[in-house]
């Protein structure tokens, strides 16, 4: 078995992880005795026995093949992260090295931890799956965010803003070998034989089914930089877990409830399925097959257990056709939530007697472009929120639109202080008025009192052609990658944004899907 022995701070945080070389007992310090040996081992040590779980029905419940195919276990291989990463650099060349370092926080943590173990700082693209380098910082990178780097996060500071950004603490090592904790009671000679063939004892802390522990990584706040390299603001970029902690569902379910047999299937069908597709250049390691399965599992669970839509309220007279569409928000956190790339939209289409498409908003092209959207025309220009639509030209988006000091829209996350738009949908009791700045709404759907957390109330009032019977589809449709934010990528002459956009352009027609539909006919 290989591990890498590393010290690290019990309060390991955002930009600075508090880190002391190794001292011997001869020579510690008052503040060096808060420091304490954490010792990782890469999956395929835990995927010996973990693998090949077999349920009395038959199922394959094992959890290092629901975990290798999942986002988690790729997260230093996500092409997207990278090309973000890269492009941050040449935005703020005299931040560089501190920026690799912060974005490897949650994308390549146990790399990151063993570099500050040893005086330096996180690296990105010099430890990148797929290039060349076999040493033991390559394999801890490679291992994204693995089995013995949550299972050893103890339960200290869970929940405070101090734990946020990656500020998550790992448990020391014991005269007696590592601690690794789980959700039960694991029985005495299951214990000693794991501490045997690992020098590890499980533990049952309660901690690990709390949302707090998945709140360290996913709830981000970043610096923004200006010309000069100068601190000019900050943004809070991801924040499903604070969105959660305002909503109804804070009291009855947790991040884990959705996760359930390390499933972390999340949204994100369309990274899923670029790295299957460019598995030889990303260094992709998990079965192609898994990651199919994980795909298609992505998107059973976006089409059943994510949205809602309805139509309601047709007529038509005198060449226009009224229809009210009401949409809802099914899950713990904003619609969709996270990295802001992220965005969801209303299709909608009308048909007359012959079938004929006689009006349509929000259709989708092959360059994953939404007609109609003022930013995918042009990047300096913001889609508004809509009460009601009126023409063809208008489509209501869901997404977060991010802006620098000067309000000019950017999809530079070290660029931006603000956003100038935030309509994502509202999980089920969140008040929007009373909510914390850093989860509030932005732009028109503040004031619009048909948008709240039952959902948007949205109005179309159209003009049609034709005769009826008109049949109306209406669409939720998401894309986890908007067009805007990958062909801003487009003009960084940078293997990483390069080849990124490579991969872009040849799936963009597949970069969205379908979360609900609804139809009605109207004679």
């Amino acid at each position: 078995m290989t591990r890498w022995h590393v010290v690290v701070a019990v309060a390991v945080w955002a930009s600075a992880v508090m880190v002391q070389p190794h001292v011997t007992a001869q020579t510690q310090t008052e503040s060096a005795r808060a420091h304490q040996g954490v010792e990782f081992a890469t999956s395929d040590n835990c995927l010996a026995c973990h693998n090949g779980l077999i349920s009395s029905n038959g199922e394959d419940v094992s959890i290092g093949v629901a975990w290798r195919a999942s986002m988690m276990a790729n997260s230093s291989r996500d092409p997207y992260w990278q090309a973000s990463v890269r492009r941050e650099t040449l935005d703020h060349p005299s931040h560089a090295d501190a920026i690799q370092d912060e974005c490897a926080i949650c994308h390549m943590p146990m790399a990151r931890a063993a570099a500050h173990a040893s005086g330096g700082r996180g690296r990105v693209f010099s430890l990148a799956p797929g290039g060349r380098g076999d040493s033991d910082e390559h394999r801890l990178a490679a291992d994204g965010v693995s089995c013995t780097l949550c299972h050893q996060i103890g339960p200290e500071r869970l929940g405070t803003r101090e734990s946020f950004v990656g500020g998550f603490t790992l448990a020391p090592r014991t005269p007696d070998g590592l601690r690794i904790f789980g959700p039960y009671d694991i029985e005495r000679g299951l214990k000693r034989t794991m501490h045997s063939a690992t020098d590890a004892t499980p533990e049952k802390a309660d901690h690990l089914r709390q949302s707090e522990v998945c709140a360290t990584c996913h709830t981000l706040y970043t610096e923004a930089f200006g010309p000069k390299g100068e601190v000019i603001g900050s943004l809070p970029e991801q924040m499903p877990y604070l969105e959660w902690r305002h909503s109804a569902f804070a009291r009855e379910k947790t991040c884990q409830s959705c996760l359930a047999r390390h499933t972390f299937l999340g949204g994100n069908f369309f990274m899923l399925r670029m790295l299957n597709r460019f598995r030889a250049s990303l260094g992709v390691t998990a079965p192609a097959p898994e990651l199919d399965a994980a795909a298609r599992a992505t998107l059973r669970q976006l089409e059943s257990d994510t949205a809602g839509i309805a139509i309601t309220r047709t007529s038509v007279a005198a060449g226009r056709l009224e229809a009210e569409v009401e949409v809802r928000n099914l899950t713990g956190h904003k619609l969709p939530t996270g990295y802001p790339s992220r965005r969801v939209w209303v299709h909608l289409s009308v048909r007359d007697a012959s079938g004929a498409v006689v009006f349509e908003s929000g259709a989708v092209d092959a360059q994953g472009r939404i007609a109609g959207n003022d930013n995918d025309a042009d990047p300096k220009r913001v889609e508004p929120h809509y009460d009601e639509i009126r023409g063809g030209d208008q489509v209501q988006i869901y997404e977060a639109v991010i802006a620098g000091r000067d309000g000019a829209v950017t999809t530079g996350l070290l660029t931006a202080t603000q956003y100038v738009k935030d309509n994502r949908l509202l999980p089920r009791g969140f008040d929007k008025v009373k909510a914390d700045p850093d989860i509030a709404v932005h732009g028109e759907a503040a004031q619009d009192a048909s948008f709240t957390a039952e959902g948007d109330r949205l109005r179309y009032n159209v003009p049609v052609k034709g005769s009826g019977p008109f049949s109306i589809e209406a669409e939720l449709r998401y894309q986890p990658i908007s067009f805007r934010w990958a062909d801003n990528l487009r003009g960084y002459k940078a293997a990483e944004p390069q080849r990124f956009v490579s991969y872009y352009d040849a799936m963009a027609a597949a970069s969205s899907t379908v979360l609900v539909r609804a139809t009605a006919v109207l004679r």
